[in-house]
């Protein structure tokens, strides 16, 4: 393999920004500590799918297992995942539990990666 190929995505000299510069940038990461297990737990495709679903409605564990094609104790599962990231929340009515998204910061991180999803699927289906 040639070098060369990736030399657009290098900088020719390594010479960092000044000191100041890169403490500034260091002390700004705190900021998005934690985000990356959340989109781990949003990186599974039932989950997602789960996520999704309760973005149209509050519904219970049986009928998520039902529309999903999976089993109960599989859809517990994952839920107890999300509810730890505090992405759903339950209430329980009689012997029944239904879930519903836990507030509107994750139906809107939903709708814009769908909207990005879109807009890419969309791009290479014009090339």
């Amino acid at each position: 393999m040639n070098t060369s190929e990736f030399d657009d995505d290098v900088c020719e000299n390594f010479e960092p920004s000044s000191a100041d510069t890169v403490k500034q940038l260091r002390d700004r990461l705190i900021e998005v500590e934690g985000l990356s297990q959340i989109f781990r737990v949003l990186g599974d495709e039932t989950r997602t799918k789960l996520i999704y679903l309760l973005s149209l409605r509050e519904l219970c564990v049986c009928d998520l297992a039902e529309v999903l094609g999976i089993s109960v104790p599989a859809v517990s599962h994952h839920l107890r995942l999300l509810r730890a990231m505090r992405l759903v929340k339950c209430r329980r009515d009689g012997k029944s539990v239904y879930y519903s998204l836990d507030d509107h910061h994750i139906i809107t991180l939903i709708r814009q990666a769908k909207e990005h999803y879109s807009e890419e699927t969309g791009k290479s289906g014009k090339s």
